[in-house]
């Protein structure tokens, strides 16, 4: 293994149960229910389904910008405070000690990755951010790892890509890596296939464990 690569909302910060608990709360204001498994379908990729669910229930007095403007609002004001999931900044430390090259493959664009990085001070330890600034398609899609394997200058089955959800599980495995599950509380009763490893948070098993584990 040469490289280690990781999705950022939901696995590295939970922004996306935050973002559930805003567009929840916006909608509610609306007289809307934003059922759990009709929210799911957006993370990982874009808020095209999201969107398309509020336009249905909302028809012709659905305001898109207005709906998404209240929401962003709401989730800023929640992530004032900006925490790393569990066992993040450990498996950092360790795959730099172990001398991996490490990115990150996002669907979001590198401004909201960077700042969050930043805040986190964890940016530092990332040697490539692949973002949707950079591909065409977002996950599922397999643009965003191709383009970081491409970046890494590694083999597919070199590397092993973190994430939460079902957009990014696809998306890394039609790129040809290996992939570990680390759900968060919004994608946590998904039904995952063909992963390789599933953990409840990176301080379950080291890095070093993980590793050896789907190499086996």
């Amino acid at each position: 293994m040469k490289a280690v690569i990781f999705d950022f909302d939901g696995l590295i910060l939970d922004t996306e149960t935050v973002w559930y608990d805003a567009y929840r709360e916006t909608l509610d204001l609306y007289k809307v229910k934003l059922p759990l498994e009709q929210f799911v379908k957006c993370i990982g990729t874009d808020d095209t389904e999201l969107f398309r669910y509020c336009q249905e229930q909302l028809g012709e007095n659905c305001n898109i910008e207005e709906i998404e403007e209240k929401a962003k609002s709401i989730h800023k004001d929640k992530m004032k405070t900006p925490l790393a999931r569990e066992g993040v900044k450990e498996y950092l430390e360790e795959a730099s000690k172990l001398k991996y090259k490490i990115a990150l493959a996002s669907s979001s664009t590198k401004e909201w990755v960077t700042n969050y990085l930043n805040e986190l001070g964890l940016l530092h330890y990332f040697d490539f951010i692949i973002s949707r600034d950079d591909v065409e398609k977002v996950k599922p899609a397999p643009d965003l790892y191709l383009k970081a394997i491409e970046a890494l200058k590694i083999d597919p089955k070199e590397a092993v890509a973190f994430e939460d959800s079902l957009n990014g599980l696809q998306s890394a495995l039609t790129a040809g890596l290996k992939c570990v599950i680390v759900p968060n509380p919004v994608t946590e009763a998904l039904a995952f296939e063909n992963h390789h490893l599933r953990l409840q948070s990176m301080s379950e098993k080291s890095l070093t464990d993980v590793i050896k584990l789907i190499e086996q």
